[in-house]
């Protein structure tokens, strides 16, 4: 990046590696020795971390979603006439095939709906929350993160063949017509 001293006006190069994340850089002039700071322009497409939290995309912990959240359970269901599936396509459980069928499961190492032996994976990792036709995935403060699209998400929507990756497993949606019974 370019920079101008602001007393000065001497042109300095500073390096973009050092200033990846940053709002604003200081620099020292070398020609008067003054300080400068120059605000940095944002990536508009950049994820954008907000600390704290705010309240509308907290979760309130696994334990909560493992035991089922009476407010909130209410509200979800499946979606009619579809059915949705969970497939590792990678990592040590691969192959294994999850039939979603209750509105909310919660994926983890242990004690969850759906188990996934991976070593990564937290004991309740993330959860998996279906309102209708919106599918919504919800980490639960794990220790490793819920990756979809290449981003560290807190929450995210997913729709048919969206993947998500929890630790070294990587996991595909699939959202079909439910097939009616033969008469």
């Amino acid at each position: 990046m370019k920079a101008t001293c602001s007393k000065c006006g001497a042109h300095h190069s500073l390096p973009d590696a050092q200033l990846v994340g940053h709002a604003r850089v200081q620099f020292r002039c070398a020609k008067c020795e003054q300080t400068t700071t120059v605000e940095l322009a944002r990536n508009p497409d950049a994820t954008q971390v907000l600390s704290p939290l705010p309240e509308f995309a907290r979760s309130a912990g696994a334990p909560r979603l493992a035991g089922g959240g009476a407010e909130d359970a209410a509200s979800l269901r499946l979606p009619a006439g579809k059915t949705i599936a969970l497939s590792v396509i990678a990592g040590p459980a691969r192959g294994l095939v999850h039939h979603v069928g209750k509105p909310r499961v919660v994926l983890g190492r242990a004690d969850s709906d759906i188990v996934i032996g991976d070593p990564e994976i937290s004991r309740w990792h993330c959860a998996i929350e279906i309102k209708d036709d919106v599918i919504r995935l919800r980490d639960l403060e794990s220790t490793n993160g819920t990756y979809y699209a290449d981003e560290r998400v807190r929450v995210a929507e997913l729709k048919h063949l969206s993947e998500f990756r929890i630790g070294t497993t990587i996991v595909l949606v699939s959202v079909t017509p439910t097939l009616s019974a033969a008469r």
